[in-house]
Order: structure tokens, then C-alpha cells, then sequence
């Protein structure tokens, strides 16, 4: 087992209607500073999304994981959110919104392998 090394996450919630204030999980981003790694992995329910609102737009859902997935990558095109520090850009992806997709609480722990526990945490937090 390898050096143990402290981690931050986020799960992604999707909101279909703010007003209701239900949610399902849909992702969780992953920030370990020591490791230099922030990564994401989403997981889509389309069924219980359906659930809690029949005319959730999916597509928008898709659309912004898939933005969250570019930040967490720097992809450059999506403009200054994608550009920073990995602290800044986990930090812009923590920060609460009033989209479709939101961050819940900021959580931490331990780990060895931060692209393992990104994997362990949506299996145990989403799926």
C-alpha cells in the first residue's frame, strides 16, 4: 500500500426542479492536491431522473457533466473555468449554483490511488 494521501470531493446532484429541492446523484469530482489529480465520473439515471420530473431535459444534464468533465481535463476551449490551478478549477466546481447540476458538500478522506477512490466513491455514492 502506498503514502496515504488526503483527498476532496464533491457529488454532483441533479436538480430537475429547484422548487421541489429533490435531487439525484449523478457524478462525483475528485481533488487531491498531493497526487496532482482532479478528475470526474458521472453515471446518468435516466430512469429515477424521469421519476422526479418526466420532462427533465437530458440533454442538458449530459451537456453539463460533459462540462464538468472538460474543467476537471483543463480543456482549454471552455474558457477561463478550465484554465486555472487544479485547486482553482475544483474550487469553481465546488462552488453552489442554481443549475440543473449541482455540487453538494465538500467531503474528504484518504487515499492511495485518488483514480481508484473517484471510481470506488461513484460506485458507493451514484450507481
Amino acid at each position: 500500500m502506498g503514502e496515504r494521501l488526503p483527498y476532496q470531493y464533491v457529488v454532483l446532484r441533479c436538480v430537475p426542479r429547484v422548487d421541489r429541492e429533490e435531487f439525484v446523484n449523478v457524478g462525483v469530482v475528485a481533488y487531491c492536491q498531493a497526487a496532482d489529480f482532479l478528475g470526474a465520473d458521472c453515471h446518468v439515471d435516466e430512469e429515477r431522473l424521469r421519476t422526479l420530473s418526466p420532462a427533465i431535459d437530458l440533454a442538458a444534464v449530459r451537456h453539463a457533466l460533459a462540462f464538468v468533465e472538460g474543467v476537471c481535463r483543463g480543456d482549454a476551449s471552455l474558457g477561463d473555468p478550465a484554465t486555472g490551478d487544479l485547486g482553482t478549477r475544483f474550487g469553481f466546481l465546488k462552488a453552489p449554483r442554481s443549475t440543473v447540476v449541482q455540487p453538494g458538500p465538500v467531503h474528504g478522506g484518504l487515499t492511495d490511488d485518488p483514480s481508484a477512490e473517484l471510481g470506488r466513491l461513484l460506485d458507493v455514492l451514484v450507481r
